[in-house]
């Protein structure tokens, strides 16, 4: 269930629950933790659980030239995040979400017009929000559709629960949650934030409806009060989620305080 307040310019979520996924595979990447060891040492799991999903390494993909080409490298982590996922990637739908997208692509751009000059059809095709998304579909040849989205501080949380309707929506359909960010670069610097401070980080999830004896993740989430602060990376707190034993954990995000919960599925 998703409640909202009454009327305004932009209608504010209050409260998101009810929504639920199972985790089939995960591949992540950030500097310095590079591989699923890392990425569970980091999170305080050093060893695999035997009801954890299985982990792929996502930065030992080697991308085919012309990925490496059309994408800059933050882009580039990204599909190899995704590429990891092998039957998710080909089979699934994509949510793409990011906050920033590929900002360096954006910030040639404009610097381009800045000059006077042309930019680069080839820059100026990718620079779309959903430029990784088409990319990766070209060469899956995934004709599934995709959504992408950017939410500010909360795109992870977001893009998760896109990815848990979708599912709602279609359970045969099997969904993979890509998500990537890195910080802003100058000279944009002058406005990151406390969340930014985990970045840069990709992170895809092959998603499916839960089955008998899997773990269920529950979604639910809250407006942020006024007075709270943002203090961290949502995408970092949900990894650290899953990769551990906790029973649940909360995420701060800009206007949305994220929960997540787990139990074993009973049909």
């Amino acid at each position: 269930m998703i409640s909202t307040n009454d009327v305004g310019e932009m209608p504010a979520v209050r409260a998101v629950t009810g929504l639920s996924l199972a985790v089939r595979g995960w591949a992540a990447w950030a500097p310095g933790r590079e591989t699923a060891t890392a990425w569970r040492a980091w999170a305080g799991a050093a060893k695999a659980a035997e009801a954890d999903p299985p982990a792929a390494e996502g930065a030992s993909v080697t991308l085919p030239m012309m990925l490496r080409r059309r994408a800059t490298p933050l882009g580039q982590k990204v599909i190899g995040s995704a590429l990891a996922l092998e039957s998710a990637v080909r089979d699934g739908r994509y949510v793409f979400a990011s906050r920033h997208g590929e900002m360096s692509r954006t910030i040639r751009i404009l610097s381009d017009m800045a000059a006077g000059d042309t930019p680069s059809p080839a820059e100026f095709s990718m620079c779309v929000h959903h430029g990784l998304a088409g990319l990766l579909s070209i060469h899956t040849g995934n004709r599934k559709g995709h959504t992408a989205l950017a939410a500010g501080a909360d795109s992870f949380g977001y893009g998760l629960l896109e990815a848990a309707a979708c599912l709602a929506d279609n359970p045969d359909e099997p969904v993979l949650l890509i998500y990537g960010d890195d910080s802003l670069p100058e000279p944009y610097d002058a406005f990151r934030d406390r969340h930014e401070a985990a970045l840069p980080v990709t992170l895809a999830l092959a998603l499916a409806p839960p089955a008998r004896g899997e773990d269920s993740i529950m979604i639910s989430a809250v407006a942020r009060r006024r007075e709270d602060q943002p203090v961290g990376c949502v995408v970092s707190s949900f990894l650290s989620f899953l990769l551990s034993d906790a029973h649940s954990a909360s995420g701060p995000g800009g206007r949305m305080r994220w929960t997540w919960s787990r139990k074993p599925y009973a049909a």
